[in-house]
């Protein structure tokens, strides 16, 4: 895909200054800050509230929103099939690989054989009001957090990967990402074409750090989730650890901002898709974009020790 081109790249389509600079995303100049829709769900009862929480996000210059079609079974979707605009300007990527469950001990099931992957392509297509899907992350079991795998969804990378090639080359989605992938595994895929990688990464998590570098090298994007550390009980978060606390009182910023600041200036593929069902919190989190963290702070946070873990849901 060529990508496209704008008047200033640090400006939205619309002429909003793009929080953080600009990156590229499936060919696209996006925001290096996005907006990550999962807790929308929590915002079941309250959809007025879930509409404004995108209107604002794009007010504040976010042009790329990460979705899927499992979050609430479709409600996501739904929300965001009404808020955005096609003159927004926004990329929509999506996830598939995975099945809503509701009622479940998790709310997402496997669904990894390839029929799958392409009926939430359609799924997606249908409740995003799309065409076609910008770009779609195939989201692995490879890496944590793990779902446990009934036999017929132990599928081979490969065959997945040729069922995306064919949903691309048939224009239903524009671009593939890999998530929850390993680092042989993203090998294995690059010759495909990959645009982005979304894994599990941040300050107090770089286990992937090889991954990363090679990313930066394919000029692939990475779009960590739990960026700001594990979201489970027992496994380390940014905003726990005691340097990170003081750099956000040296810079009168809360730690949240410090861990995502960190990040923009940790690579320069790096995206961010921070998700929340708070406009305040929203709106934080576009304001980290605008923190400079100085060498010796960089130094004092790169010190902070990995503590990787794995996962298993279920």
């Amino acid at each position: 895909m060529t990508p496209d081109i704008t008047p200033n790249p640090e400006t939205t389509p619309t002429g909003t200054p793009r929080p953080a600079g600009a990156g590229l995303l499936a060919g696209h100049t996006v925001s290096r800050i996005g907006y990550g829709a999962m807790q929308l769900e929590r915002l079941h009862g309250d959809r007025g509230t879930a509409l404004a929480i995108l209107r604002r996000a794009i007010e504040l210059g976010i042009d790329h929103i990460d979705t899927a079609q499992f979050y609430g079974d479709g409600f996501v979707n739904g929300l965001i099939r009404e808020a955005v605009h096609p003159h927004d300007g926004v990329l929509v990527a999506s996830k598939i690989g995975a099945d809503p469950n509701p009622g479940g001990p998790v709310p997402m099931r496997p669904a990894q054989r390839p029929q799958e992957l392409r009926a939430s392509v359609e799924d997606n297509l249908t409740s995003l009001g799309l065409d076609r899907i910008p770009l779609v992350n195939l989201r692995r079991m490879d890496a944590a957090p793990r779902i446990p795998l009934e036999a017929d969804q132990v599928v081979d990378l490969d065959d997945q990967l040729a069922e995306m090639t064919a949903l691309r080359d048939e224009g239903k989605i524009g671009a593939i990402g890999l998530s929850s992938v390993t680092l042989e595994g993203l090998r294995r895929a690059i010759p495909a074409g990959i645009a982005c990688v979304q894994n599990a990464y941040s300050l107090v998590a770089r286990g992937d750090e090889d991954m990363l570098r090679l990313c930066a090298t394919e000029q692939i994007a990475w779009v960590p989730y739990f960026p700001l550390g594990s979201a489970f009980p027992g496994l380390p978060k940014v905003t726990d650890e005691p340097a990170v606390i003081a750099v956000a009182r040296t810079l009168s910023r809360t730690p949240s901002q410090i861990g995502l600041a960190w990040l923009l200036h940790h690579a320069p593929n790096i995206l961010l898709i921070p998700g929340t069902a708070s406009a305040g919190h929203l709106e934080e989190n576009v304001a980290a974009g605008a923190i400079t963290l100085d060498e010796t702070t960089l130094a004092t946070l790169d010190a902070i020790p990995t503590r990787s873990g794995d996962i298993t849901l279920g």
